[in-house]
Protein backbone atom coordinates (compact mmCIF):
# COMPACT_ATOMS: atom_id res chain seq x y z
CA UNK A 1 0.00 0.00 0.00
CA UNK A 2 1.32 3.56 -0.82
CA UNK A 3 -0.54 6.52 0.24
CA UNK A 4 -0.15 10.00 -0.82
CA UNK A 5 -1.70 13.27 -0.08
CA UNK A 6 -3.83 14.42 -2.96
CA UNK A 7 -1.72 17.79 -2.88
CA UNK A 8 1.36 16.82 -2.93
CA UNK A 9 0.34 16.42 -6.80
CA UNK A 10 -0.04 20.04 -8.91
CA UNK A 11 -3.64 20.54 -9.82
CA UNK A 12 -4.18 19.99 -13.28
CA UNK A 13 -0.81 18.47 -13.59
CA UNK A 14 1.21 15.28 -12.92
CA UNK A 15 4.45 13.51 -11.24
CA UNK A 16 6.74 10.94 -11.15
CA UNK A 17 6.80 8.74 -8.56
CA UNK A 18 9.68 5.88 -8.03
CA UNK A 19 7.85 3.42 -5.93
CA UNK A 20 10.41 0.83 -3.95
CA UNK A 21 8.78 -2.78 -3.75
CA UNK A 22 12.20 -4.37 -2.55
CA UNK A 23 13.18 -6.46 -5.73
CA UNK A 24 12.49 -3.50 -8.08
CA UNK A 25 11.16 0.05 -8.46
CA UNK A 26 8.01 0.37 -10.34
CA UNK A 27 8.06 4.37 -11.74
CA UNK A 28 4.39 5.48 -12.19
CA UNK A 29 3.24 9.06 -13.56
CA UNK A 30 0.14 10.15 -11.26
CA UNK A 31 -2.09 12.49 -12.91
CA UNK A 32 -4.51 14.87 -10.98
CA UNK A 33 -7.24 16.61 -12.95
CA UNK A 34 -9.73 18.42 -10.29
CA UNK A 35 -10.89 15.86 -7.87
CA UNK A 36 -9.75 13.29 -9.94
CA UNK A 37 -6.46 11.32 -9.83
CA UNK A 38 -5.04 9.04 -12.50
CA UNK A 39 -2.53 6.67 -12.39
CA UNK A 40 0.02 4.83 -15.50
CA UNK A 41 3.62 3.07 -15.63
CA UNK A 42 6.08 5.93 -16.69
CA UNK A 43 6.74 3.14 -19.77
CA UNK A 44 6.04 4.41 -23.48
CA UNK A 45 4.31 0.86 -24.99
CA UNK A 46 6.33 1.53 -27.94
CA UNK A 47 9.67 1.47 -27.02
CA UNK A 48 9.68 0.62 -23.21
CA UNK A 49 11.20 4.63 -22.66
CA UNK A 50 10.04 6.86 -19.31
CA UNK A 51 7.50 9.57 -21.26
CA UNK A 52 8.66 11.87 -18.97
CA UNK A 53 11.19 14.24 -20.74
CA UNK A 54 12.06 16.46 -17.51
CA UNK A 55 11.17 15.00 -13.87
CA UNK A 56 6.96 15.92 -13.60
CA UNK A 57 6.82 16.69 -17.39
CA UNK A 58 4.17 14.71 -19.01
CA UNK A 59 1.71 16.71 -21.08
CA UNK A 60 2.16 18.54 -24.27
CA UNK A 61 2.27 22.01 -24.15
CA UNK A 62 -1.30 22.70 -24.28
CA UNK A 63 -1.62 20.33 -21.26
CA UNK A 64 -4.07 18.44 -23.26
CA UNK A 65 -2.56 14.97 -23.73
CA UNK A 66 0.28 13.16 -22.33
CA UNK A 67 3.55 12.98 -25.07
CA UNK A 68 6.05 10.48 -24.88
CA UNK A 69 9.71 12.19 -24.80
CA UNK A 70 11.28 9.77 -27.19
CA UNK A 71 8.77 9.83 -29.85
CA UNK A 72 6.41 12.71 -29.70
CA UNK A 73 3.20 9.44 -29.14
CA UNK A 74 0.12 11.43 -27.58
CA UNK A 75 -2.03 9.80 -25.22
CA UNK A 76 -5.48 10.74 -24.05
CA UNK A 77 -4.92 12.19 -20.05
CA UNK A 78 -9.09 10.18 -19.10
CA UNK A 79 -7.81 6.28 -20.36
CA UNK A 80 -4.26 6.43 -22.13
CA UNK A 81 -5.16 5.70 -25.32
CA UNK A 82 -2.44 6.92 -28.04
CA UNK A 83 -4.09 8.73 -30.27
CA UNK A 84 -1.23 9.90 -32.39
CA UNK A 85 2.36 8.26 -33.08
CA UNK A 86 4.29 5.14 -33.61
CA UNK A 87 1.91 2.94 -31.11
CA UNK A 88 -1.49 4.49 -32.22
CA UNK A 89 -3.80 2.23 -31.01
CA UNK A 90 -2.17 1.29 -28.31
CA UNK A 91 -2.66 2.49 -24.51
CA UNK A 92 -0.37 2.84 -21.61
CA UNK A 93 -0.64 0.25 -18.50
CA UNK A 94 -3.32 1.46 -16.15
CA UNK A 95 -2.70 1.68 -12.18
CA UNK A 96 -4.97 1.18 -9.89
CA UNK A 97 -5.55 3.95 -7.46
CA UNK A 98 -8.50 4.73 -4.61
CA UNK A 99 -9.20 8.40 -3.33
CA UNK A 100 -10.05 8.81 0.30
CA UNK A 101 -10.40 12.27 2.00
CA UNK A 102 -7.54 14.28 0.95
CA UNK A 103 -5.41 11.22 0.24
CA UNK A 104 -4.82 8.36 -2.64
CA UNK A 105 -3.55 4.91 -2.58
CA UNK A 106 -1.61 3.64 -5.57
CA UNK A 107 -2.14 -0.24 -5.80
CA UNK A 108 0.29 -1.85 -7.20
CA UNK A 109 0.34 -5.80 -8.25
Amino acid sequence: MYQYKISSIPEEGCKSLDIDRGNHVARVMVLRQGDTILCYHNICPHTGTNLDWMPDQFLNASMTFIQCATHGALFRIEDGYCVSGPCAGQSLFPVEVKVEGDMFEIKLK
